[in-house]
């Protein structure tokens, strides 16, 4: 049986789970979040617990069993405490100031890149002395905040010889070493 799969979801107080037709629908503090499920795939609330069930044990059942019960997860957790994605501009002259939902990155380019958020994430961009710039996202939904940090990330991706570009924070760039010097 699936490992992922066959773990119940605890369900935290202040968050209220429907299974209708074949949605999901999680409405918590931060917001709410809905997922259609697969027909084949059975969802089950009690007592504060929700399971996923399977009909069988295909190698298709097995995978969408464990998909289902992560994407509802994720939704759970996401409405009860959100998520934060924070991105590291490294580079010469990089900046990132925001107003609002809209975000305007600087990133060696002859212009400016502006990037018109969704309203379900807040965006912080701020730049302390001698540190590198840093864009804070917050959301509720863990796949659009993915999303939305991967297009940001993909505007300058981090380079291997100098490190310049967007990146999470606490990744590690895989350096190469640059050209040698000839030899005599």
């Amino acid at each position: 049986m699936s490992r992922i799969g066959k773990l119940p979801i605890e369900i935290p107080a202040g968050v209220t789970v429907k299974y209708e037709g074949n949605v999901v629908t999680v409405k918590g503090q931060l917001g709410e979040l809905s997922q259609k499920v697969d027909p084949e795939i059975g969802v089950e609330i009690e007592d504060n617990q929700l399971t996923v069930q399977r009909p069988s044990e295909s190698k298709k059942h097995k995978s969408m069993h464990g998909l289902y019960r992560s994407l509802i997860n994720n939704m759970v957790e996401g409405v009860s405490k959100g998520y934060e994605i924070k991105l590291e501009l490294e580079g010469v002259g990089y900046r990132a100031e925001n107003q609002g939902q809209l975000l305007d990155l600087v990133l060696g380019y002859s212009h400016h890149i502006y990037l018109q958020l969704p309203p379900e994430i807040k965006v912080d961009a701020h730049t302390d002395k001698r540190s590198n710039p840093t864009v804070t996202l917050k959301s509720h939904d863990k796949q659009l905040l993915g999303q939305v940090a991967a297009k940001i990330r993909s505007f300058r991706a981090p380079e291997p010889y100098k490190g310049k570009g967007v990146k999470f924070e606490g990744e590690q760039i895989r350096r190469k070493a640059g050209k040698s010097a000839a030899a005599k």
